[in-house]
């Protein structure tokens, strides 16, 4: 699509903030080093910025045989914003500052065969109000809540257009939210807010070209091209767990047979153990979490049933990763979220090994396979930014002193505790 100057502004202000963020305090001119913007750019942009309260005056650093150099910092109690991890097995939702320091948190278990999108609504809706009280903030200071859904969005539209493990199709996520939420609401998925939060924060940052793979229940891999996040033509770049691993292999909620999350997603290796091992004790057959930490338990006291089947996942995940590194050749690989997480370094190396055996010598040669370093949940962090980045896009169009949202998506009470009954 064209992008308009506005949209440009906009990118350009999302970008000096990003990195006063991860630079703080810094002056204008690093900013305009940094950003590539020339200085009178930065100037005006930080002069916004300024009188948004989102930055503040904190002092003068020497030159070298100039003027002192005004520096500028993030005012972390300027605003607040939200990030919602909405995932098959849990509701997460944490309140950031400014800074994007964590400032409460709060969890919502979704019990098995609990995917109506009014149940998950109450859960989010509960654990939005939550997580406001805890902090004890005005209303008025939260700017935004990024919500990330699994499956595919429509991130204009608010619409979750497919999520395959609810079978939801065509779901308005944001309108039945903003019927109990009344900050504006941003929506996207979590392979782009975890390749967010690595891009700011974590493995992917200073890198032009990385790949952060998902794993949890789904799986799919967020894609940095170009130092950017790379979203394709219709927001659905990084469906890599419903690529064909297998010919004619295991049935997928997407309708196909043999892809990727059918082997290393939390149910694939739920699976993989079922089939090595049909009475073993590391299996709970109805929990994947509580899987997933026998498993990581059993490994480390070198159960051998729970060694073998971390290695024959791995096994599977590094052929699959192998296609990325041959058709991306990225700087890194970021494994992240909750199934890469619990199973650690043992589950790396053995990726690693797999990966080694598949993978073309040269690209493989520089492309670097680590874990998430965020300590935090990944996926509310990148949430977080895309809720900053729409209080931003709408800078220039509101007066002063106003609010608006680029996405009309608003309500007149956060209703807590508010789940639907069954």
């Amino acid at each position: 699509m064209k992008r308009t100057s506005r949209d440009i502004r906009t990118a350009n202000r999302y970008g000096v903030l990003r990195q006063i963020i991860a630079h703080s305090p810094t002056s204008r001119q690093e900013l305009a080093a940094a950003t590539g913007l020339s200085l009178a750019t930065i100037a005006t942009l930080v002069g916004e910025l300024l009188d948004l309260g989102m930055l503040t005056e904190v002092g003068f650093e020497d030159s070298a045989g100039g003027r002192p150099r005004g520096l500028v910092a993030v005012n972390a109690s300027g605003g607040a914003l939200i990030g919602v991890d909405i995932a098959e097995t849990y509701v997460r939702v944490e309140l950031f500052d400014l800074a994007l320091g964590v400032l409460a948190r709060a969890d919502e278990a979704m019990r098995p065969g609990e995917i109506r999108p009014e149940q998950v609504v109450g859960h989010v809706a509960s654990a939005v109000g939550s997580v406001v009280a805890q902090a004890g903030i005005e209303g008025a200071r939260v700017l935004g809540v990024g919500v990330s859904v699994p499956g595919q969005v429509d991130r204009e539209a608010g619409v979750s257009e497919y999520a395959p493990n609810w079978d939801w199709h065509d779901v308005p996520l944001l309108d039945l939210l903003a019927e109990h939420i009344a900050y504006p609401l941003y929506l996207d998925n979590p392979l782009r807010a975890c390749a967010v939060a690595e891009l700011w924060f974590g493995a992917a940052r200073g890198r032009g070209d990385a790949v952060v793979v998902n794993l949890g229940t789904g799986v799919g891999a967020g894609l940095v091209l170009g130092g950017g996040l790379h979203r394709g033509v219709s927001n659905s770049a990084g469906e890599w767990g419903h690529t064909t691993l297998v010919l004619d292999g295991r049935p997928c909620h997407c309708g196909n047979h043999g892809c990727v999350e059918t082997y290393v997603g939390a149910p694939g290796i739920m699976l993989n153990l079922r089939e090595l091992s049909p009475g073993s004790t590391l299996l709970h057959p109805e929990d994947q979490t509580a899987t997933i930490n026998a498993l990581a338990r059993g490994v480390a006291e070198r159960d051998p049933v729970a060694t073998k089947v971390v290695q024959g996942t791995a096994r599977y995940l590094g052929a699959a990763i192998a296609d990325l590194v041959n058709l991306l050749n990225p700087e890194v690989v970021v494994l992240s979220s909750w199934v890469a997480a619990t199973l650690g370094e043992p589950l790396l190396y053995e990726v690693r090994e797999a990966v080694a055996r598949h993978a073309l010598r040269r690209p493989l040669a520089s492309t670097e396979i680590v874990l998430s370093p965020i300590p935090t949940d990944p996926v509310c962090l990148g949430a977080a930014t895309f809720a900053l980045e729409g209080a931003l896009s709408s800078v220039g169009a509101r007066p002063a002193g106003g609010r608006t949202t680029a996405a009309p998506r608003r309500a007149s009470s956060v209703k807590s505790r508010t789940a639907p009954s069954s």
